[in-house]
């Protein structure tokens, strides 16, 4: 199945899964109707910044929309059959890793091309995400809310991804990372 593809179905799934229509989803996510009826049709690739809109807006992470269906889920997930991406804006590669069975865990490979950045608002979802970080190669330039942080080979960050994020690549070579990213629902208040 092409990606965009993957994308428009599990977006639609997950929208009318929540009894949402294309304009109640729309105003949750601050992002056209329009624009997310094309995605939902195949017709455009979204860039991270709108899958991240739509994913906090459904309340899910944005490595579920990578999900491929299926009938009886192996906990093996091959490298052929692992769903990759491309971020038109950017030209950033996200490779899900993780297995369709059931995990509180998902990984998920990147590859971020040298001088390119990337932001995400990091709306509030109805649950909580926190996220590792692991870098492979090179070098990123990782905001968390005002907090500046510079990652090299080898060293690993853990966030909760409750404050706007912003990537930056200033190296002369693609940085790549691994994230392992769990989420759980928000725990009541008393």
């Amino acid at each position: 199945m092409d990606i965009n593809q993957l994308i428009a179905s599990r977006l639609r799934e997950l929208r009318e899964a929540q009894g949402l229509t294309l304009a109640a989803l729309a105003e949750r996510s601050s992002v056209s109707r329009s624009n997310i009826s094309s995605i939902e049709r195949g017709e455009s690739s979204a860039t991270a910044t709108v899958l991240d809109r739509l994913s906090a807006a459904l309340g899910v992470t944005l490595a579920s929309l990578f999900d491929k269906p299926a009938d009886a889920p192996s906990p093996v997930s091959r490298a052929g059959s692992q769903p990759v991406w491309t971020d038109p804006a950017s030209g950033y590669v996200r490779r899900n890793l993780s297995p369709l069975t059931y995990s509180p865990i998902q990984m998920v490979e990147v590859s971020f091309p040298a001088g390119q950045r990337i932001a995400y608002e990091t709306a509030a979802r109805n649950t909580d995400v926190y996220q590792q970080l692991w870098m492979i190669d090179g070098q990123l330039e990782l905001t968390l809310g005002d907090t500046p942080w510079q990652l090299g080979p080898g060293d690993c960050l853990a966030m909760k991804l409750d404050q706007p994020v912003s990537f930056h690549n200033p190296g002369d070579k693609p940085a790549r990372y691994i994230v392992a990213l769990v989420t759980q629902p928000h725990k009541a208040s008393r």
